[in-house]
């Protein structure tokens, strides 16, 4: 497939910002230049529209193997694609969980037959994700791991967490940590506050989360691990990662598109959508978590993408399970609240969804002569209203379900085929 974008404006992700034509030729960027000629090619007029590298999302739930009804891969990676993401890093909380090098295969596997995008797995930290036996790290990173985590269940023996974070820096695997003392969070459903007070639902104070990280923290720097803290929701992380990172500690953060803009406020309703972990907090957290990401304590947005059935969501709030579906409004939500409101710029999101990601995933991205085609089309004017419906994933649990946002990807390339546009049907078409 050739293809030539004809006058975006292309952020390369390396500091360069010009209105330029673009070359694919076979998946590899052959030329950024003015008025690209190229005969037998496709050409996308991006007049108006930045052209962006790639999203990479490092916080992804497929959920297949084990919970095909909630997402598969297919379903899951045309909705990164939709979203803008040309690799997606998915987590290991599967059934049987992302534990072994045949898991691992699996996924790779499943992911390269059905899947649109770039799938990444991580794998788990411990067997079964129970927080007692080490998995077999060398064999996981030799099956093509990029990362170890037990996601959402919390290993709460720090000797099990510094074993893990000493063999983890021995095959030099990074090590994603959900930041959660269960003995705090306990059966809470929300942010602990005047307003689950005021609702009658459980809290889960912010201790639960600092504590952890705080231990955590002092492992990282005790092994020398590298530490990545995953979807930071309040003031106090904050400071506990930015006193880190002064202190030499080689710790990554990601924040989440929600976490930067709602509040606890959203839950009135007992909207079951709203319910995620960690909660929803306050606005003094959202303020400090876009200071810092401005000021480079929080590295990336990762979306959390966590799909669940509508029979999942339609219970009782505090039956509920945690978790919002977010691929597909990651970029506008960014775009509407942050870029658009002049907090940060263009070009710091594509750092914050594309550059940093990759980096710390140990990934190559980028626009340049030579590079992979991995490339989003945006409209960053363009006014919608969310519609679930329309997801490409299973999982239509999002919040802003009839909100009005700004921003809509228009295409989606990924190893310079185009994997996503905008109002038209997919179909997965092979070099």
């Amino acid at each position: 497939m050739r293809i030539v974008i004809k006058n975006g404006i292309v952020i390369d992700g390396f500091g360069g910002e010009e209105k330029a034509d673009i070359f694919i030729n076979y998946g590899i960027i052959k030329g950024i230049d003015k008025n690209i000629d190229v005969s037998d090619a496709i050409v996308i007029d991006a007049e108006g529209k930045y052209v962006l590298p790639g999203f990479v999302d490092m916080h992804t739930h497929l959920r297949q193997p084990g919970f095909e009804e909630k997402e598969t891969i297919k379903t899951g990676t045309e909705s990164a694609a939709a979203g803008g993401f040309t690799t997606v890093a998915c987590m290991p909380n599967t059934n049987p969980p992302i534990d072994s090098e045949v898991v691992v295969e699996y996924v790779k596997a499943v992911a390269q037959r059905e899947g649109v995008v770039k799938v990444l797995p991580i794998g788990a930290m411990t067997k079964g994700m129970k927080g007692e036996e080490i998995t077999e790290m060398a064999k996981l990173k030799k099956a093509g791991v990029v990362a170890l985590s037990d996601d959402g269940f919390p290993i709460m023996s720090a000797g099990i967490m510094k074993r893990v974070m000493t063999y983890g820096k021995m095959y030099d695997l990074l090590m994603i940590t959900h930041c959660e003392d269960k003995t705090l969070s306990g059966e809470g459903v929300m942010n602990s506050g005047i307003i689950a007070t005021m609702l009658g639902l459980k809290g889960i104070p912010r201790e639960a989360e600092e504590v952890m990280l705080a231990r955590n923290i002092i492992l990282a720097k005790a092994t020398g691990a590298k530490l990545h803290i995953a979807h930071v929701s309040t003031k106090g992380s904050v400071e506990l990662i930015r006193r880190a990172k002064e202190e030499g500690v080689s710790i990554t953060a990601e924040v989440t598109p929600h976490h930067l803009t709602l509040t606890d406020e959203a839950v009135y309703n007992y909207d079951t959508n709203t319910k995620v972990f960690p909660p929803l907090r306050t606005r003094e957290d959202v303020e400090a978590l876009i200071e810092g990401l401005k000021d480079g304590t929080i590295d990336a947005i990762a979306t959390d993408h966590a799909p669940h059935t509508k029979d999942d969501k339609k219970v009782p709030y505090d039956m509920a399970p945690f978790g919002i579906s977010g691929l597909e409004t990651a970029f506008s939500v960014i775009n509407t609240f942050l870029v658009q409101t002049g907090i940060i710029t263009m070009k710091a999101l594509v750092n914050y969804m594309s550059m940093n990601p990759a980096r710390i995933l140990g990934i190559s991205n980028g626009i340049r002569v030579g590079a992979t085609a991995d490339i989003v089309i945006v409209n960053p004017h363009e006014e919608y209203t969310v519609d679930k419906e329309k997801f490409k994933s299973k999982g239509k649990n999002t919040p802003y379900h009839g909100m009005k946002l700004k921003g809509v990807v228009e295409y989606t390339i990924v190893e310079g085929q185009i994997r996503y546009q905008k109002n038209k049907k997919f179909e997965k078409v092979e070099i």
